[in-house]
Formats: C-alpha cells, structure tokens, sequence
C-alpha cells in the first residue's frame, strides 16, 4: 500500500484533530516558522502518539513564502525516495495550487486540504452516506491527476484502499456503478475514462 505522507503548514494551519490520522498510516511533517516560538501542548502530545510517523521541521529563514518553499523542497526529496507515494499538503494557502498541478502531470499524487478531515482516506473512514463516501472517492480521483486507473479492476482496487475495512466485490461494483450512473466515469469493455469536476 502506498504511503501517505501529510505536509502541514503550521504557520497557516494549526490542527487541532490530529488524532484522525491514528486509525491509518500516516507519515506527518510539521513544517514550524522561524518566528513560531510555541507549538500547542494537544498538537506536541498527538505527535508524540504518532511516534515514528512524525517530525517537526523548523525553518531557519523568515520571509515571504519561505515555509512554502521548505515544503517544496521536501515533496522533491520524496518524491525521489519513494515516487508511489501520496501527499497531502494542509494549508489554506492556494499558491500551492500551481505547483500541485505541474507536479500531476509529473504523475506524483498530491492534493491540499485545508484540513487532515479532507483527507479522503479520512472522509472515507467517517463516511455516514454514500454521498460522503463518493465525494471522498472523487476527491482521491481528481487527486491523483494522471495516475488514475485505466481499468475497472485497478480502480475497484484503488477504491478498496480507502477503506480501513475491505469491501466485499459486491459493494465494489455498486460503487463502480454509482460513480458512472453520477458521470464521473465512463466503462467500456473494461476501460475507465474520467470526467471529473476541476479541483478547488
């Protein structure tokens, strides 16, 4: 399964529900401004819990954009390491936007969210409807820019994957189905093209 590494931008987003990510495998990145002296005492303890999967990374230099430039960096290195992987950027601040999308078509899986609830691996898991549990799927899709699946079978597998608890092939092709009764695919003989909403 591929790693799923979450970048946060701590000068821009203070996350106050961290534990949302105990439940899966996370790699987290908090990258801290040269000028923020304090870290809240739940986000230090919900860190701790996270053991391995978690480091803080303080930036030295101040000025504008540098923090987003460290997390620029540090996707690069990687990316290098382990190009399956998958990135989450949490920040508020859209001028990551223009690098997510050239880094798509370099075929690396990133998105931002605004918060670790937008993740759809995280959606998935609190999903009560099955328009939540689609809006997560079409997230993670759009997400994954030119590195959808091509098959039926690929993206049956990749929607497993979302899920702490594996789906039977029934509840599979119902989704399947659903995704391309809603338009945001279309199957022939077993080949998936896209027609998903632009990303926000």
């Amino acid at each position: 399964m591929a790693t799923n590494y979450v970048l946060i931008d701590f000068e821009n987003v203070q996350p106050s529900n961290l534990e949302v990510l105990k439940q899966h495998t996370f790699k987290v990145v908090v990258f801290v401004g040269a000028n923020q002296a304090k870290v809240p005492f739940e986000l230090a303890a919900a860190m701790q819990a996270l053991g391995d999967s978690a480091q803080y990374i303080k930036i030295a230099g101040t000025g504008k954009n540098a923090l987003d430039f460290h997390i620029a960096y540090y996707i690069g290195e990687l990316v290098a390491k382990d190009s399956s992987a998958y990135f989450h950027i949490i920040s508020r601040d859209s001028g990551f936007d223009t690098l997510i999308k050239h880094l798509k078509t370099r075929g690396i899986k990133v998105q931002r969210e605004s918060d670790l609830a937008e993740i759809p691996i995280v959606r998935m898991s609190t999903a009560t409807s099955t328009e939540d549990m689609v809006s997560a799927i079409v997230k993670n899709l759009i997400g994954r820019g030119q590195s959808r699946p091509r098959k039926v079978k690929t993206l049956s597998n990749t929607i497993n994957s979302l899920f702490t608890e594996k789906l039977s092939e029934q509840q599979l092709t119902s989704i399947v189905k659903d995704l391309e009764c809603r338009k945001y695919i279309k199957v022939s003989n077993g080949n998936v093209s896209y027609q998903l909403p632009q990303q926000s």
